[in-house]
């Protein structure tokens, strides 16, 4: 999917956004100055994934439930929470099979 430069933009500024939270929190500059006096030095990175799903034309099918069986007992899915499971490499278990 190709983004266009507003969009870009836009991402740009979440991701700046993010840090400048975590740099003025308080509470994460409490922790690393008591981290600190106990004789270490802080290094601290953190990884932000942004996930973008174009939104459709009102069509019903993109929040449209995939119903499974009653006696699962599990919630339905949409297509995009199939989806985002697949990413994590995550599949519902069918036919009573069990998962790896």
């Amino acid at each position: 999917m190709a983004l266009n430069q507003k969009v870009k933009n836009l991402i740009q500024k979440l991701g700046e956004a993010i840090h400048e939270s975590v740099s003025e929190s308080e509470d994460i500059a409490g922790v690393v100055k008591n981290i600190r006096e106990q004789g270490f030095d802080v290094l601290l990175m953190l990884e932000a994934t942004i996930g973008l799903n174009e939104v459709e034309e009102e069509t019903g099918e993109a929040d449209e439930l995939l119903a499974l069986p009653a006696e699962s007992g599990e919630a339905p899915f949409t297509q995009n929470d199939l989806t985002f499971l697949r990413s994590l490499r995550i599949s519902l278990v069918e036919d009573g099979a069990q998962e790896k």
